[in-house]
């Protein structure tokens, strides 16, 4: 009791609301858990001798953002960036101190030995190359999703974490929420019966949300390093678009699928546990950006899940729209025999609609064109088979979770990242979920172009 009060003590210190509503529980354990786990990992000294240092690979958009997170965890230094545009680095130096060391060949990042972890956030064709050349030169590995480009790529990305024991964490950051835990739980706890439909969605409204980054006016073969760049993709002139937009390309990117139904997907995963689908279709089209990319900008998947020990057989309904007149809207919704758990916004809701066990007749039925005789009968055998409490509604209370003011999915994921660098305990996320997630993403570009069905083996990881 004394622990449970604890922890309610730190949740109330945080400002927390991770409240739940119509079960008999005043607060989420899960929750309160993670927000523990967190105040004690704060509230630990680091040494000089214990600062994880770390350098990021890849300084884009995601690159910035994940540095500055990581910084964020206590016990952390930045030492170095790379970039194949100079802007970059010289924006580096104006943002993190004019002595980190920067360069245009990550090479130079991996040989140096004050360096302990590096994050990977370059375009997706580089992802499995630097990883696997890092772990190898001793480095932890933070990779930004998907964790591969091509799907058979994945196998040596996990070889490779499993020979040198180097911590791999990949980027999808939703599955280290507050909000994910508790619904995981819920799921798992029966609060919505047997599952058997994920509607999930990913929609954007907007240029940049489209992928039409800007360009800076400076870009041209002696401020972007264009043929480190290209890498195994095909060799082509320098095309500034393909360099600062490549998501919108095949050759270095993944499309929707790889940027954001591996997100969603990799959400489903840790949630419901599973190793992924048996069975992928996906359709769509280059609806609205026509501006020159080979990957659509709507796409939508059915994805088909096995029945397992601890689930159902269910179906995964996916799409991404890129020209949603809606505007901007995620939509992670699993439906069950007895209720639908929506995730949205902050938090979560469950709205149950759980049967009685008779099945009631009359109303829209055809008990009325019975004969009156009939009708009669009909009730005694009926009234005879089911009793008062077969025929009453269950109690059909609405569940809500809110997860505590202060938690940080992003934060917290680089916290469990730099845990396992510390301890070499497991992360949420190692290579192994990072190829489960990745590869049914990638297989829906597959069955996009290819326009058939893919059939995938969850437990081998690879097309059948």
């Amino acid at each position: 009791m004394a622990k449970f009060n604890s922890r309610r003590k730190f949740l109330r210190q945080l400002g927390g609301t991770a409240a739940i509503i119509g079960t008999g529980s005043v607060s989420s354990l899960a929750a309160e858990e993670q927000a523990e786990r967190r105040i004690i990992y704060s509230e630990k000294k680091f040494s000089t001798n214990d600062t994880i240092r770390i350098a990021g690979i890849g300084m884009g958009i995601m690159g910035f953002n994940d540095v500055n997170t990581a910084l964020k965890v206590k016990g952390t230094e930045l030492v170095a960036v790379c970039d194949l545009y100079d802007g970059r680095l010289t924006r580096s130096k104006e943002v993190y101190g004019k002595n980190i060391f920067t360069t245009r060949n990550y090479q130079e990042i991996l040989d140096r030995k004050d360096i302990d972890a590096v994050i990977i956030a370059t375009s997706d064709h580089w992802h499995d190359r630097i990883s696997i050349d890092a772990m190898r030169k001793g480095k932890h590995v933070y990779c930004e999703k998907p964790m591969v480009h091509h799907i058979e790529e994945g196998h040596a990305v996990i070889n490779t974490q499993k020979e040198t024991k180097k911590t791999f964490e990949v980027g999808s950051q939703g599955v280290s929420s507050a909000t994910y835990a508790e619904a995981k739980r819920l799921l798992h706890a029966g609060e919505i019966g047997d599952l058997n439909l994920i509607e999930a969605s990913f929609n954007r409204h907007s240029a940049l949300g489209a992928w039409q980054y800007s360009i800076p006016p400076d870009a041209s073969t002696q401020t972007v390093d264009w043929n480190r760049y290209l890498g195994d993709a095909p060799k082509r002139g320098y095309d500034a678009n393909r360099f600062f937009r490549w998501r919108n390309y095949r050759d270095y990117g993944t499309g929707v699928a790889g940027d954001l139904f591996i997100h969603l997907i990799s959400g489903i995963h840790f949630i419901t546990g599973s190793l992924g689908p048996k069975r992928i279709f996906a359709t769509g089209e280059l609806s609205y950006w026509k501006d020159g990319r080979d990957v659509p900008d709507v796409m939508t998947g059915i994805i088909e899940y096995p029945k397992t020990d601890t689930l159902p057989a269910f179906q995964l309904a996916i799409k991404v729209n890129f020209a949603s007149g809606e505007g901007e809207k995620s939509v992670l919704k699993f439906v069950g025999s007895d209720g639908v758990m929506d995730l949205g916004g902050e938090g979560l809701k469950i709205t149950k609609d759980k049967l009685p066990k008779a099945p009631g007749y009359g109303g829209w039925d055809s008990f009325d064109t019975f004969p009156e005789a009939i009708q009669k009968e009909f009730v005694k055998q009926y009234d005879s088979k089911y009793s008062a409490a077969d025929k009453s509604v269950p109690d059909n209370k609405a569940i809500t979770f809110n997860p505590p003011k202060d938690d940080d999915e992003h934060r917290d994921h680089f916290m469990n990242f730099f845990e396992g660098v510390r301890t070499g305990k497991p992360v949420v996320e190692d290579a192994s979920f990072g190829l489960r997630a990745a590869g049914p993403a990638l297989a829906c570009n597959e069955s996009y172009f290819k326009g058939k069905v893919i059939n995938w083996d969850p437990v081998a990881m690879k097309v059948v």
